[in-house]
């Protein structure tokens, strides 16, 4: 089976990539959309102008496609990439939110492809166990929730953080897979990746509970 993948650099799109793979699925193109508004509904947005460098690492082909208009955007990106493949289905890294995988199942369905979401509906602590589990390491690179410490900025989730942010997501009653936008992950290794991903950054503090990494240098190491 033969299928081109939404990519984001995050810890979903990266980890439905790995199971998909693990099901068969040979990935021919990896797509991702950079969309230039301050409030995308479909895509994350943190780091994902160094898809370029996970992409290299995963020896995957990217087609990376900017716009403003999110949906626009993305079948323009997901026509590009299905120039000169035999892909008949989509991988996406959907977890919870209805407005994603439907907008993403019409837009695969206008395609004439398939849409495979390998982590749609799963148990949200349990798949951030299986995210460690699996080897899929995330840095986190953005906080915007009560409850979780900007000091996590740079961290990479290992078992230790899974615990602790479901700890807190119970207490605070956030997400803990940060499904509602709580915070976003830049993933700097995985079992498909040839080599890790260093980030040099700085932190950026907006408010008492927000904050980003900042990148100065993301390299292969």
């Amino acid at each position: 089976m033969k299928a081109i993948a939404l990519f984001s650099g995050g810890k979903d799109s990266t980890f439905a990539i790995h199971l998909a793979s693990m099901q068969g699925f040979e990935i021919e193109k990896l797509v991702t959309v950079i969309v230039e508004n301050r409030a995308p509904h479909l895509f994350h947005r943190p780091f994902a102008e160094y898809t370029v460098l996970q992409a290299e690492a995963m020896g995957i082909p990217i087609v990376v496609e900017r716009g403003v208009d999110e949906e626009q955007t993305l079948v323009k990106a997901l026509r590009r990439a299905l120039e000169g493949t035999r892909a008949t289905h989509l991988v996406v890294g959907a977890l919870l939110s209805d407005f994603q995988r439907t907008r993403f199942a019409m837009v695969a369905e206008e395609l004439g492809l398939k849409l495979f979401a390998p982590l749609w509906r799963k148990d949200q602590y349990r798949y951030m166990k299986e995210l460690v589990e699996f080897g899929i390491e995330a840095m986190i690179v953005s906080i915007t929730c009560f409850g979780l410490p900007l000091e996590w900025l740079g961290r990479v989730v290992d078992e230790k953080l899974v615990e602790e942010i479901a700890r807190r997501a119970r207490r605070y009653g956030f997400n803990p897979a940060f499904e509602g936008g709580e915070a976003e992950t830049f993933v700097v290794n995985a079992p498909l990746f040839r080599f890790r991903i260093c980030v040099d950054f700085e932190k950026v503090v907006l408010s008492e509970f927000e904050g980003f990494a900042k990148p100065l240098r993301v390299y292969r190491c």
